[in-house]
Formats: C-alpha cells, structure tokens, sequence
C-alpha cells in the first residue's frame, strides 16, 4: 500500500539521477478527469441520501416528541459537524504527504458509512435514528474530497485557468445531485427497500477507491517544501488574519448557509405543502434534486469560464447572491410545480455561479505551499455553515414553514452588498482613478 502511495516520490529518485524529461512529463500531468470522477462518484454517494434524510428521520419520530425540528436538523449537521472539525487537518496533511493517500482513505472511508447508513434504514424507532446519526458521522469524518479535491485543481492550474477549473469541482458537485438524487429515488422504487440508496452509494464509492487505486496520481510537487503543521485553530487564525482570504471565506459561509437551508428543508416543504409524504412518495423529492444538479452542472461545465473573463470574480459572486436572495424568497409561495420548477432553476444559478469565482479566488490569494490549507479551512467553514444552517431552518420550519426561506433571503441579499462593497467597488477604484 505504502508503496503505492508513495511511488511518485520514486519516480522523482530516478528522475534526479537520470534527467529524463519523459519520467517528468509522466510525474507532473496528473489527470483533471480523474480528479473529476473521484469528486463526481462521491458526491453521487452523498446525493443519494440528502433528500431523504429529512424524511426518514421525521418517520422515526414518536408522535409526541417536542423537538422535531432541531432533532431533524442535528442529524442532517452531524455530517457537515465532523467535516468542519477535520477538514483543515485533512488539507495540512495533504499539503504534507500528498493529495492522493488522503483521498483514497476518505473514499475508502465513506463507502464504509453508507454501507452503515444502509443497514440503519433498516431499523426503526430511536436505535435506527441513532444509527443513522452514527452514520453520518463517520461519513463527515472521511469526508476530506471536496477540500483536497481543490487542492489538487490549485495544484496542477496556471493562475488564469484556476476560476474556471474550479468550476470543474462545481460540475462534479451539480452532476452528483443530478444522478445522485436520481439513483436514490430510483433505488428505492426498483428493490421497494428504504435500504437501497445506502448500498448503492457504498457500492459507488467503493468503486471510487478502486478508480483512485489504480489511475490517480499525485498533484503535489517533491520540490515544494513540505509544510510544518500548525494546530488547527492556529490555522484556522492564520488564515482569517489574511484580509482577502478572511472576507472571501465569509462570503462563502453565508451562502453556504443560505444553500443548506434550502437542502435540508426542502424534502420537508414538498412532503408537507405538495403532499408528497400522503402519496407515499417522499423519495420522489430527488428527481426535483436532480434537476436542479442539472442546471448547475451546465452552467459551471460551460459557461462559467466565460463569464468570470467577462465579468470577473468579484461581480460574479455579487450576482450569484443577489439570484439566491430572490430565488430563496419566491420559494415558499411557488404554489404549482411550473412556478416551483422556476424558482428551482433560479436558485440552481445563483449557486452554479458562486462557488467556482469564490474559490478561484482564494487559490489565487494563497502561498504555493498553503494551497491545501486555505481551502481546507474555506472548506471547514462551508461545513460550519451545513452545521448552523439544518438546525437553524428545520427549527423555524416547524414554526412557520416561510420563515427560513424569507430570512435566508434576507441574508443573501445582505451578503450580496456586502461583496459588492468589498470586492466589487475596490476592483472599480484602480479604474477611475486611471480614468481621471
């Protein structure tokens, strides 16, 4: 094993002692579509269970229990809780040993949890809804892909592609809910078994780690001076304490928030406002997943490139949060599926648009040798978000089933001025005061 995670370092021994420009070639082009699978065959795996953790949990529940609402969204958080808790140490150890053995051991990881969360769907009352929490536990713990996965694009990018290969990351991320909540969905109607979607999801990224096993190479360059670690919140201040970073990774915070309120009370709204749940169809939810994973998936795989040289990063992040504002207000009142089918697919832009210009940034503000860190603590506060946010909205959900959306509205709105302030009006300054 050991030998297999470390053979690019051999690769570079005998290239240092023969000079073969071939071995150099073959060591530094690792395979942006490799990368690409690895993040699109998990985020199938974590596709295939978000929109019906709301549901199984709700179902679980006694009649009387008070605190559904919290409850619900502590489970759906406990995946985003561990991830926020490690991603920054997965990103250092990255950063020292390689991006390809950390995600090996996550895919490895995480085709161990849905196989867990598979079996729990298959226990109810309170032990199955403690097993699916322990589930997602573990899966949040060896969730490491998303943060190592932009490292690696960091890695192998020139600056002025970095943007629209993150884009790349977003693909993955919007064609896993495109065939995620769709497998999930469809899982269930062919083996009739709420077990389904947890053993098709191992069994995806099982073949994750196989695909990694053999055809994944190493990003990381020997030449760059490994990194001594530093402790986390140590890492976490380090970062933060760098302007640009620190307002860049709030920005992302606050429109991860926004966004997993939308994931966690969605399957929610469609079960109590569309009567998915009387119709015993409350898997059906993913299909209304997949098609927003649809419009994402195209917007960041074709036309993302093209509108951050149009517009640049800093207009582009004030436009994603100004659509989620409106798309997030609207949704609650789309009464009929052609409205909500509308607003679903405004919503899916104001996403396709924010994360890629985000990132693409903070690669770009970041040191060579902290590519892994900065992203993983960007990252760790995404997961902060998906903590905060499941509780936040499936609480007020149970009080009023509008109150997330209108609030989480008013935050991206709020968001949006904010980066307008800070990225926007600073990126016009240069131009006026040359203009004059």
């Amino acid at each position: 094993m050991f030998t297999k995670f470390f053979a690019t370092e051999k690769l570079t021994r005998i290239q240092t002692r023969l000079d073969l420009p071939l071995v150099e070639n073959m060591k530094r082009k690792p395979s942006i579509l490799v990368i690409f699978l690895s993040v699109f065959i998990d985020l199938i795996g974590f596709g295939i269970v978000l929109p019906l953790l709301p549901g199984y949990a709700e179902d679980n529940f006694r009649p009387d229990f008070s605190a559904k609402g919290w409850v619900i969204g502590g489970i759906i958080a406990s995946f985003s809780a561990m991830q926020f808790l490690f991603a920054p140490a997965w990103g250092r150890l990255s950063d020292r040993i390689g991006r390809r053995p950390v995600m090996l051991i996550s895919n490895l990881g995480a085709a161990g949890s849905y196989a867990l969360f598979a079996i729990a769907c298959g226990m109810s009352g309170t032990v199955g809804l403690v097993w699916i929490l322990i589930s997602r536990i573990f899966a949040g713990i060896c969730g490491a892909n998303l943060s190592v996965a932009s490292a690696y694009i960091a890695d192998i990018s020139p600056p002025e592609k970095r943007s629209a290969r993150m884009g790349l990351i977003g693909m993955a991320f919007g064609l896993g809910f495109i065939f995620g909540p769709a497998i999930g969905a469809f899982s269930i109607d062919i083996f009739h078994s709420k077990q389904g979607p947890g053993w098709v999801a191992a069994g995806f990224c099982a073949a994750n780690f196989v695909l990694g096993w053999f055809i994944l190479g190493e990003s990381r360059q020997p030449s760059s001076a490994p990194v001594a670690p530093r402790p986390k919140i140590n890492q976490w201040a380090h970062t933060l304490a760098q302007p640009k970073l620190g307002l860049l990774i709030l920005i992302f915070f606050f429109a991860t928030f926004c966004f997993t309120c939308f994931e966690s009370t969605f399957p929610l709204l469609a079960r109590h406002e569309f009567g998915f749940g009387a119709k015993g169809q409350d898997h059906r939810v993913g299909y209304l997943f997949t098609y927003c994973g649809l419009i994402s998936a195209i917007l960041q795989g074709g036309v993302i490139g093209r509108l951050v040289k149009k517009f640049g990063e800093p207009k582009l992040i004030f436009i994603s949060m100004l659509i989620y504002a409106a798309s997030l207000v609207a949704l609650p009142f789309a009464t009929n599926m052609p409205a909500l089918l509308v607003v679903l697919a405004l919503l899916a832009i104001g996403s396709g648009l924010n994360r890629p210009p985000v990132f693409g940034m903070i690669s770009l503000k970041s040191s060579a040798d902290e590519q892994g860190a900065n992203l993983g603590v960007a990252q760790s506060f995404g997961s902060l978000a998906r903590i905060l946010g499941p509780v936040f909205a499936t609480t007020l959900f149970f009080v009023d089933m509008k109150l997330p959306y209108l609030i989480c509205g008013g935050v991206a709105l709020l968001t949006g001025l904010f980066a307008w302030k800070s990225l926007c009006r600073e990126e016009l300054a240069p131009m006026v005061v040359a203009e004059k």
